[in-house]
């Protein structure tokens, strides 16, 4: 149980800081109105398109087709961008994790949701992140040593990828559907007795599902990794203790594979993991831990979505469009409900969207398994397990949605007011 708590103290960690990033980079957004017209523009011609029925694209044979566009499967990603927007901006950690699961939900294959996801990632943090203000606290050395693993682990987790989808389509999509099973059930159910002990608490502290900083000390991990002594060694944070503190660099890269290795195979940039990675694990301060993180998520989500997706097809431009302009209303309205919904409430639609994504993915894996021939179960009973999952699924998120939006209207006023 305490290492399962420290796993999962770890990846809500994770999941918060991504959630921050993701919150500053939609701001920086919609506070540049020159970047508001140019994806007003970008989005013009897909709207303009003559409606053609999805489901001649979304989930057939035909996997990927890059410049495909219609308006329904453009208001699709709209909305799913705008459900993670929600999540992000009101919860404030774990709409990452919901986007892949909710293209291939959509009926997405999971290679092109992964891809996909991954350059509209890139393309957020290219639009919207202000590097510049940040890179006074980036340790050069440690950032090079991190995006050297980082960038072949996208390549790895790429290749894994592309080699089941070669292999089979369907072993692909069991293979990253049971990633997200896994992680999504560990986080939900996490979630969910995090809510019931605070429940029965009736505790209002923590309001937004986590501390947003790292820890005031260093952990004993990092203490014996950074007394490791193994050539080269990197010194870093020299402006916050004297003489700086020093780790190996293999022991950098190789985090950066592990984080470039999951960006690919997840399609999730790998910002959620290198924040607590940096801080819990390597002992690095959470100034240059932050740099550092927007700098590896500009790169690493660059080189897996260009050099390991797009150039193969497996990226869906129209639905990485519609995600980003989803997300940055969702976001802003979800944060801003936070100042008038109880922190219990939060805790409670967090703990529901993660397990509503569990049972969605979980779902799907009777039918993969008959589909591969390791079960023999009628296709009747599969395909109404994969329906209910579905179902579940998206009601959930539309209750979440309408509740933080119906909560955003009525309380608009005190919102202006506030503002």
């Amino acid at each position: 149980m305490g290492f399962g708590r420290q796993v999962y103290e770890f990846l809500k960690a994770a999941s918060i800081a991504h959630a921050q990033w993701d919150m500053e980079v939609s701001t920086s957004i919609l506070k540049n109105r020159k970047k508001l017209l140019f994806l007003m523009i970008l989005a013009l011609p897909i709207l303009a398109v003559s409606f053609v029925e999805a489901s001649d694209f979304i989930g057939s044979k035909t996997a990927y087709g890059p410049a495909f566009y219609t308006t329904q499967i453009f208001l699709v990603s709209i909305a799913v961008g705008l459900a993670a927007g929600l999540i992000t901006g009101c919860i404030g950690a774990g709409g990452g994790f919901i986007i892949t699961p909710a293209l291939m939900a959509a009926g997405v294959k999971g290679i092109l949701a992964v891809g996909t996801d991954l350059f509209h990632i890139f393309a957020k943090a290219i639009m919207g992140t202000a590097v510049h203000k940040k890179l006074g606290n980036v340790s050069g050395k440690l950032a090079i040593a991190f995006l050297v693993g980082s960038g072949g682990g996208t390549f790895i987790g790429g290749a894994i990828n592309k080699g089941l989808y070669n292999k089979d389509p369907l072993l692909s999509e069991f293979f990253i559907s049971s990633i997200y099973a896994v992680l999504l059930g560990f986080l939900g159910f996490y979630a969910l007795f995090d809510f019931l002990r605070a429940s029965r608490k009736e505790s209002g502290s923590d309001a937004h599902g986590g501390s947003h900083g790292g820890p005031a000390g260093v952990t004993g991990m990092a203490l014996k990794l950074q007394n490791l002594n193994i050539a080269p060694m990197i010194t870093f944070d020299e402006d916050f203790v004297p003489g700086g503190k020093r780790i190996s660099g293999w022991i950098v890269a190789a985090g950066g594979m592990i984080v470039g290795i999951l960006a690919a195979l997840m399609g999730v940039g790998g910002g959620f993991v290198t924040f607590p990675m940096f801080v819990y694990v390597f002992g690095v301060s959470s100034m240059t831990t932050v740099g550092t993180d927007i700098l590896q998520i500009i790169f690493t989500a660059g080189l897996g979505a260009i050099a390991q997706y797009a150039i193969y097809g497996y990226v869906f431009y129209t639905l990485a469009m519609g995600m980003l302009l989803g997300s940055l209303l969702g976001i802003q309205v979800g944060a801003l409900t936070t100042k008038v919904v109880k922190g219990i409430h939060i805790r409670g639609f967090y703990a529901m969207s993660i397990i509503a994504g569990f049972i969605n993915r979980v779902a799907t894996l009777p039918k993969k398994f008959v589909e591969l021939e390791y079960l023999n179960m009628s296709k009747e009973l599969v395909n109404g397990i994969e329906y209910v999952g579905n179902i579940v699924f998206w009601i959930v998120v539309a209750l979440f949605g309408a509740w933080v939006i119906g909560k955003f209207i009525v309380n608009i006023g005190a919102l202006r007011q506030e503002g």
